[in-house]
């Protein structure tokens, strides 16, 4: 089962007028963009999935030309360069012999994201590249060109296999999120509360993915909500190998589950699949440290109805407050949106748990944060340090090297 989160975003970028439609069209087979002589065509990107063999559903990305102008088209460019902060591959297109300081930022940009990249010439049948141009290009960013034109058909599947070649195995192949800790014939329980904000007639994306997990490693799961969770585990011959439970339950979940049973939440395991599990472990007790007038940052990867048991804008924001009895000031930002504050203002940021967003787009959301060395949690661990069980929370992915 393939989430959003899991498919590999690729990248397609250059100048207006450089052929970054009709690319993706001609990678799709599709009218995907919409083609035009009429430079800045392209004003928000366009994505298309695509089973890619070898690799699964990929997303297309077609973007703004990165000399867009004006005030608008200032806007674009940004969103361009948002885009490429959070892709798997980037594809760079150069053409009319030019690689100068626009270029030479995408390739920068690459390269501070540890993006990989590929250059393409593109209409090579309308403005020929010049060898000694291409031997320079090549020289300067480590990379050779791939010299093609969309009219000619003989350059799809070269391009594809180098494409299949080139986007990092990371992207599309992702490790179980509980086979170190599970075996087969182990039973799971997880906990799955229903409350107001609970999505209507489903599960959330989360607890489906461990749910998936769990099968795939031939456990067996058990499926309860907090209220009959005592029965649940009453009914067992023997204890479980592991409860994941739903982070917000943790308080009542942890006084019925013996300390015997390993414990831990969907959005830890979610955090731990992610790759910055060690980033959360370490600024997760910072918590304790909050003084009075900090602002902490939440950020939300997903849009969703907010009710009043909301986990990031209403439960976290009381506890964080009730616990460390401090004066505290909280934003919460959606989705991928820029941040309205310098992010020197905040003393913590805390993550989601990202089921639907990429590994890549979260670790490229907090890297500023890391970088500034503003500490970093995660909703699940926040969550259970501030129900005084983060050392058993993590316990399970500690004792396996996490």
């Amino acid at each position: 089962m393939k989430g959003n989160e899991h498919k590999p975003r690729i990248g397609i970028f250059g100048r207006r007028n450089y052929g970054k439609s009709s690319l993706i069209n001609y990678l799709t087979g599709q009218s995907v963009a919409i083609v035009s002589d009429i430079p800045g065509a392209t004003t928000d990107p366009v994505r298309k999935t695509m089973e890619l063999h070898g690799v699964g559903p990929v997303v297309w990305i077609d973007t703004a030309g990165i000399d867009d102008i004006g005030d608008l088209g200032t806007l674009r460019i940004e969103k361009t360069y948002a885009e490429l902060r959070q892709v798997d591959l980037a594809i760079i297109l150069v053409s009319n012999n030019l690689f100068e300081e626009q270029e030479q930022r995408l390739v920068d940009t690459c390269r501070d994201t540890k993006a990989p990249f590929l250059l393409l010439y593109a209409q090579s049948d309308i403005n020929p590249p010049d060898n000694y141009f291409l031997s320079e290009v090549a020289e300067r960013t480590g990379v050779k060109p791939f010299v093609m034109n969309v009219s000619d058909m003989a350059f799809r599947q070269p391009l594809l296999d180098l494409v299949l070649s080139s986007l990092p195995e990371s992207a599309y192949r992702h490790a179980s999120l509980l086979g170190d800790i599970i075996s087969r014939g182990d039973r799971v329980v997880m906990v799955t509360p229903i409350d107001s904000a609970a999505p209507e007639g489903r599960m959330i994306l989360p607890q489906v993915q461990v749910l998936r997990d769990i099968l795939d490693n031939d456990a067996i799961a058990m499926v309860s909500k907090e209220t009959e969770l005592q029965a649940s585990l009453s009914s067992l011959a023997k204890p479980p190998r592991l409860v994941v439970t739903d982070s917000q339950a943790f308080d009542y979940v942890s006084r019925i589950v013996p300390d015997t049973i390993p414990l831990t939440s969907f959005s830890i395991v979610l955090a731990r699949a992610k790759g910055l599990f060690d980033e959360y472990l370490k600024g997760t007790p910072k918590i304790g440290s909050l003084c009075d007038g900090d602002r902490v940052l939440l950020l939300e990867s997903c849009t969703h109805n907010v009710t009043c048991e909301d986990i990031g804008r209403v439960k976290l924001p009381r506890l964080l407050t009730k616990v460390t009895g401090k004066s505290l000031s909280f934003d919460v930002v959606s989705g991928l949106s820029a941040l309205e504050k310098p992010l020197s203002d905040y003393a913590l940021v805390i993550q989601c748990g990202g089921c639907v967003v990429t590994p890549k787009q979260l670790a490229s959301r907090l890297a500023p944060a890391i970088a500034a060395g503003i500490p970093v949690s995660n909703y699940g661990l926040t969550l259970a340090y501030l129900n005084g069980i983060f050392h058993r929370a993590i316990q399970p992915f500690i004792s396996q090297g996490a």
